[in-house]
């Protein structure tokens, strides 16, 4: 699989955690307030205002910004009421408007970072349809907690106020991505502990993320699939594939790398093994048979190659022999695994 940006305009209009001395540590751009194309006209609103209006003009192009401008009803959440002057962490809440030229471009802010993570967790784009070198250096390590983010130094003095307040302080992690759900709920996925995807993850409807299941950003799979193993950085999994329980997929993040890896459609990658190349459709890894680049395969005919070489080909089963203990390839017929309809019906 190759990175293909887009070169599309996006745009989003969020609420921004800022600390005391001017620092970002996350935005939030809800459903209906985020986009590609050009930001969607609202001249002459407040933000309060515009926030709806920026959502309804996706519907209507035409005008939007007027109609909501004689009624806010609407369809975004009123983030007026939600903007704060600094409290006691020396934390407030800010409206961020963020514009991209084009997603093919570098982030240049930590809330150009958080719109494209959002952009991908609301499945408006796929891995890898938006770049986002450079992005650890604008993303501050930040406290995620039960109270919202602070930095790691204001963990104590939230914990106290929390305490004073009644509440006990849940720390959920030290980071720079939070955990997708508290900022975005995709429809038709099942995620059965939240802590486990971050931010970011694309994951398509029909989806069923298990408990030792693992989702990282700008990664995620691309119809039905069943999760049960590790999903890293970068990996993009096809429609109907299974993920075993313990499996593991190295990701771009793993030793540097730049080659993207895939499973393709209908693939089985058995439970504690683990590959290195993409998979083309229809092929299985067996339970506990793990593949780098440079793994050496036997061939049916007795050559041996690189595990490279095979990245990406159809129909190909990989199993470890449990006589010789040599890694060999064999070639599958017709088509891979279902998974149980009933399971992904979400």
């Amino acid at each position: 699989m190759t990175t293909a940006y887009i070169d599309s305009p996006a745009w989003g209009l969020g609420l921004a955690t800022v600390t005391s001395s001017g620092q970002v540590l996350d935005a939030w751009f809800p459903a209906g307030n985020l986009g590609l194309g050009a930001f969607p006209s609202t001249t002459g609103l407040d933000p309060a205002t515009a926030v709806a209006a920026t959502a309804a003009s996706v519907a209507d192009p035409g005008g939007a910004a007027a109609a909501v401008a004689a009624s806010v009803a609407a369809t975004g959440p009123e983030f007026g009421s939600f903007v704060e002057a600094e409290g006691p962490l020396g934390l407030r809440s800010e409206i961020v408007r963020v514009e991209i030229q084009s997603l093919g471009d570098a982030p240049a802010s930590t809330a150009d970072v958080y719109l494209r993570l959002h952009l991908l967790s609301h499945r408006i784009v796929r891995p890898h349809q938006a770049n986002l070198d450079g992005q650890f250096g604008l993303l501050a390590n930040v406290a995620w907690t039960s109270a919202g983010p602070c930095l790691p130094e204001q963990v104590d003095e939230l914990r106290a106020l929390e305490r004073r307040a009644g509440r006990r302080l849940t720390v959920f992690s030290l980071d720079k991505f939070p955990r997708m759900v508290d900022y975005v709920t995709p429809s038709g996925v099942r995620i059965a502990d939240a802590d486990r995807v971050r931010l970011g993850a694309h994951l398509a409807p029909g989806t069923t993320v298990m408990h030792e299941g693992f989702v990282n950003f700008n990664a995620g799979t691309l119809g039905n699939s069943m999760v049960e193993g590790r999903i890293s950085a970068g990996v993009v999994v096809g429609d109907g594939t299974d993920v075993g329980g313990g499996a593991s997929i190295m990701g771009t993040l793993s030793g540097g790398g730049k080659e993207v890896v895939s499973l393709g459609e209908r693939c089985l990658l058995g439970a504690n093994a683990g590959v290195g190349i993409s998979l083309g459709d229809d092929c299985v890894v067996e339970a506990g048979c793990y593949i780098t680049a440079g793994s050496k395969l036997t061939l049916p005919d007795g050559r041996v190659v690189k595990a490279r070489e095979l990245s990406g080909l159809p129909n190909l089963l990989f199993i470890r022999n449990s006589v010789s203990g040599r890694l060999e390839v064999r070639e599958r017929q017709g088509r891979g695994i279902e998974l149980n309809a009933a399971l992904h019906a979400n």
